[in-house]
């Protein structure tokens, strides 16, 4: 028994040390630079109005009004819920992902199909083989609040008559929320649709400054 102690003491506390190394120390270290220096990204990226919390620069929400623009469909409906689903206590169940579809299932022809003809009708000045892929296609957590400058693009004559803005005011407001690749070399340019949101809500009075 004295032989089988001293050779489980050395594992053991190696096995203690490296938990608290590993599971706590390098976690609260960390946890504290990243407040210190990036406390914005290190919470989230949260945006703020009137001190309520109203999202996430990091995660996409569903737009039904004709006057925003719209994201990217998603397995699983971006995280929102309507009120009813919060009283019922049926929103906790939502998570990040995709339903992996292949590229001959029935149930992902359907549902491009239907994002077609949506997109068509909110968007009558333009061709279906015009529409960019990515407003047809999920990202894999579902959660991507961005979209192409292409995207974008396309769905400026369609807001510019259900907002009343000037197309000029739309593509600015564009041009201010796109974010470069990363280095100028890595990625791909993208419109976070969130924030172009937010900037088409306080044209239109709708909204005061949000903060983040």
């Amino acid at each position: 028994m004295s032989s089988f102690l001293k050779g489980i003491k050395r594992p053991f506390l190696v096995t203690i040390a490296l938990l608290l190394i590993c599971g706590l120390a390098y976690p609260l270290l960390l946890t504290g630079i990243s407040q210190l220096i990036f406390p914005k990204q290190a919470n989230g990226s949260l945006v703020k109005i009137d001190g309520q919390t109203i999202g996430s620069e990091l995660v996409g929400q569903d737009f039904s009004d004709a006057r925003f623009m719209k994201s990217r469909p998603s397995a699983v409906n971006y995280n929102t819920y309507t009120r009813e689903d919060q009283e019922r206590g049926n929103y906790t169940r939502v998570a990040s992902g995709s339903k992996n579809y292949a590229p001959t299932n029935p149930e992902l022809v359907k549902r491009v199909e239907t994002d077609i003809a949506e997109f068509l009708k909110a968007n009558p000045s333009v061709k279906k083989e015009a529409i960019p892929t990515d407003l047809l296609t999920a990202s894999g957590s579902g959660l991507d609040p961005h979209i192409s400058p292409a995207s974008a693009a396309v769905q400026i004559p369609a807001l510019v008559k259900s907002t009343g803005l000037a197309k000029e005011t739309l593509e600015a407001i564009v041009r201010e929320n796109t974010q470069g690749k990363l280095l100028s070399i890595f990625g791909e340019e993208t419109v976070n649709v969130l924030m172009v949101n937010l900037d088409i809500a306080k044209e239109l009075g709708l909204l005061k400054q949000a903060t983040n």
